[in-house]
């Protein structure tokens, strides 16, 4: 990160834009869009959500000055690779944040946070439909704390923003050119390259690798050392000699 702020970001080409004074959720809106006409990739903003959710169903606590945005669109893919894109995701949210904060006290918590300074300063949550082998749409909801962390929240994780620890103060709709961008960036990779080097650029930024975690699935804890994601974007934990593979779960450490 600079001394100085970022120049206005260009809006990507081929990509549309919706922004909603207020909305039960950006999610639920990408789903009425899918539903109805989808022409294009289309990211929606939401100055205020009146019923947003994150991952499991748990409360999207959001605030003014903070990004609520979700990006749908048909990527003409299985839903093992519509998964995937959460790691694109991550990616490009990285990327945008570390114009605004110093990229060292960045880092990507599988599987769908990314951590300022030890704390949660954004949140991504995907949704898709589909009947056949390809997923007929995919939402990509990302939750940015830019300028107020969410108050009374006891998680292992603490909420900060942006503004809170120190980074350089931007707006949603700022920021969401900066993010739209980067995305945009990571499907080009994905075309070009495949997902190892999606997975490989995740990996560089991701929180405790080689070190104990403890990943915390619907039915156990299991507590061993973060080796890797695999390329399907499973959690690989090295327990007592052998590897582990865990497709979802929290993680702790």
């Amino acid at each position: 990160m600079s001394s100085d702020p970022p120049r206005p970001a260009p809006w990507p080409e081929g990509y549309g834009l919706v922004i909603l004074d207020e909305v039960d959720s950006t999610m639920a809106e990408a789903r009425r869009m899918a539903a109805a006409t989808l022409d294009r990739p289309t990211w929606i903003m939401a100055r205020r959500q009146t019923n947003a959710r994150g991952r499991r169903g748990r409360t999207w606590l959001g605030g003014d000055g903070n990004l609520a945005a979700t990006l749908v669109y048909r990527p003409w893919c299985s839903p093992s690779e519509a998964a995937a894109r959460s790691f694109m995701a991550a990616n490009a949210l990285f990327e945008a944040l570390a114009l605004y904060a110093p990229r060292d006290s960045l880092a990507l918590k599988w599987p769908n946070d990314v951590l300022l300074n030890g704390g949660k300063v954004a949140g991504i949550l995907l949704e898709s439909a589909g009947t056949g082998p390809l997923v007929d749409w995919l939402s990509i909801g990302v939750g940015v704390n830019l300028a107020r962390a969410p108050e009374d929240m006891r998680t292992e994780f603490p909420p900060v923003s942006l503004r809170g620890e120190g980074g350089h103060p931007v707006g949603p709709e700022e920021f969401l050119c900066v993010l739209a961008g980067a995305f945009a960036t990571q499907e080009g990779k994905l075309a070009a390259m495949g997902f190892p080097r999606i997975r490989e650029d995740w990996l560089s930024h991701a929180a405790r690798l080689g070190e104990v975690v403890t990943a915390r699935t619907a039915r156990a804890e299991i507590t061993g050392i973060f080796e890797s994601v695999d390329q399907a974007g499973n959690l690989i934990l090295r327990v007592e000699g052998r590897e582990v593979l865990i497709p979802a779960a929290d993680v702790y450490f």
